[in-house]
């Protein structure tokens, strides 16, 4: 009898499941649904008007790297074809920008196809694929947002992307190549949401980089969602012409160090800076 009920009762538990209403929380993730906008509580200097000039500190480049950054010249940003560069999707989340996000299901069976963003910083709509697609072949072509996949591990969205193009590591000249590829960790507390974002590249990093934003989440209308960017002639040069230093020839290489009273070669970068031991190597030096 007693068996009888409790299969009754289980029966009649699926079904108000399954009906109008019903709420059965079998499966992992949460909503991430919504308007959000970023806190800027770290990284301030290099997430509002941008970094320091050769501020490689704690960045753990290759010396490639680095020597592309020594050249770069921040007068390439009057160039028409940098004046509306997309920051990559490796990048964009740490600017200003708002963020909506929500969901694309199948009209049919509700199973959840893809999460979609959109940032309105260089009006980018992102597509991060839940349906367990296969990758990408290596020849596909790159993209600002890349390819991205992701699956629940819990209520943490870890997502994976390939295939995007060269971007900014930090917005001073640092740039990781089309090799790069971005692991995220999207995990939401109530109306606060952590970004973790795990960057590799073969090319001009020795180690991932890991960076950390948060969001929080905005339910009061008012957000621009626009980014109207038009490219025009800031400079006349000769056609072809970038701005650029030689090797040697950067004379803000001194700039950052001097102003903090700390070695060129800690402004430099590597691995080596961004670990609390570095600090005891500052002092055998008599930086202060």
């Amino acid at each position: 009898m007693r068996s009888g009920f409790a299969i009754l009762t289980m029966a009649v538990a699926a079904a108000f499941a399954q009906g109008p209403g019903g709420y059965n929380p079998t499966t992992p993730g949460v909503s991430l649904q919504g308007n959000w906008g970023p806190v800027f509580h770290e990284d301030a200097h290099e997430r509002g008007p941008g970094p320091e000039l050769v501020n490689y500190l704690g960045l753990p480049i290759t010396e490639g790297a680095r020597m592309y950054g020594l050249a770069w010249d921040a007068s390439r940003f009057t160039i028409p074809e940098h004046q509306c560069e997309v920051h990559i999707v490796s990048y964009i989340y740490r600017g200003p920008y708002n963020l909506r996000i929500w969901e694309e299901r199948d009209p049919v069976s509700q199973r959840l196809i893809a999460i979609k963003q959109y940032i309105d910083n260089y009006q980018q709509t992102r597509t991060i694929w839940m349906d367990d697609r296969p990758d990408l072949p290596e020849a596909a072509p790159h993209t600002w947002m890349g390819f991205s996949r992701g699956k629940w591990e819990g209520n943490i969205l870890t997502v994976y992307t390939t295939h995007i193009k060269w971007g900014w590591i930090r917005r001073n000249g640092l740039r990781h190549t089309d090799q790069a590829t971005l692991t995220e960790h999207f995990i939401r507390h109530g109306d606060h949401l952590t970004h973790v974002s795990i960057l590799t590249d073969p090319i001009t990093l020795t180690e991932p980089l890991i960076k950390t934003q948060d969001l929080v989440l905005r339910v009061q209308n008012g957000q621009t969602w626009l980014y109207p960017c038009e490219p025009v002639v800031e400079i006349e040069r000769p056609r072809g012409a970038v701005p650029h230093y030689l090797p040697g020839e950067n004379p803000f290489l001194h700039e950052f160090a001097d102003h903090f009273h700390i070695p060129v070669e800690a402004a430099l970068g590597g691995a080596e800076t961004a670990y609390p031991e570095y600090q005891s190597k500052l002092k055998q030096t008599g930086a202060k």
